[in-house]
């Protein structure tokens, strides 16, 4: 329990944040972690699989906290959600934001579980009083998706974001300083899903409610971003600007 908190928060920190950590750990100024160590020795990063199956109580309560709607749990599995454009934990480039192009990011799977008959993806973000808040709804992907490019169009079904209630994407503009973390995660379903409403009525609770029963695996990636400085000062963005 502690390894798997530790190494969330880990994800969650800034550069600035690492290297007060490393002072305090009293380690050289120039030091920095190429791997795992096992106490003392170093040794080759291990593969970690993904634990989350161990947790799912917690999960439950931590979803319960900031939605009125718990996300399905899912069993174990190899399914994994990776980017070429960042790393998971990595620095959201800004092509992918409110404060470049606006793009999708171009995301891409494996390990999806062989009776999956369906793909549905949610991007969202946790604010400072544990309200959740999504950017980017697409579900009843076909079964043989792996891939997402950038700046997708016309696959699957959008269903809406909280910035502005539209079915689209919702470019990330992190107001306020420091970083913030988005999360976004696939979900591996056993069949197509049909929500009870229209999906331009289609919010991040209705589409985890739909989906509870046939979600058969999960796969996250975590980015982090934080606005430049001057347009952090100036409260918007040259595509916020041009927008109607």
């Amino acid at each position: 329990m502690y390894a798997t908190r530790f190494a969330r928060v880990a994800k969650t920190l800034t550069t600035d944040q690492k290297q007060t950590l490393l002072k305090l750990r009293n380690l050289d100024s120039k030091y920095v972690c190429k791997g795992a160590y096992l106490y003392s020795q170093a040794i080759p990063m291990p593969e970690i699989p993904n634990t989350d199956f161990l947790f799912s109580a917690t999960v439950a309560a931590k979803s319960a906290s900031s939605t009125s709607v718990t996300a399905p749990a899912a069993a174990p599995s190899s399914f994994a959600l990776r980017s070429p454009e960042v790393a998971d934990g990595g620095q959201l480039p800004q092509e992918f934001t409110g404060d470049g192009a606006a793009f999708t990011l171009p995301l891409e799977w494996t390990g999806a579980p062989e009776a999956t008959k369906s793909f549905a993806l949610i991007m969202h973000h946790i604010d400072p009083d544990g309200k959740a808040k999504w950017y980017w709804l697409l579900y009843n992907l076909p079964a043989k998706t792996r891939t997402l490019p950038k700046n997708v169009k016309d696959v699957g079904t959008l269903g809406n974001n909280s910035v502005n209630g539209r079915m689209e994407y919702a470019p990330p503009h992190s107001k306020g300083p420091g970083a913030k973390t988005y999360v976004y995660t696939v979900y591996a379903l056993s069949a197509p899903i049909q929500p009870a409403v229209q999906p331009s009525e289609v919010t991040r609770d209705v589409l985890l409610a739909a989906m509870k029963d046939s979600v058969l695996a999960t796969a996250e990636l975590r980015v982090v971003y934080s606005r430049p400085e001057g347009l952090a000062r100036q409260g918007g963005s040259p595509s916020q600007q041009s927008r109607p």
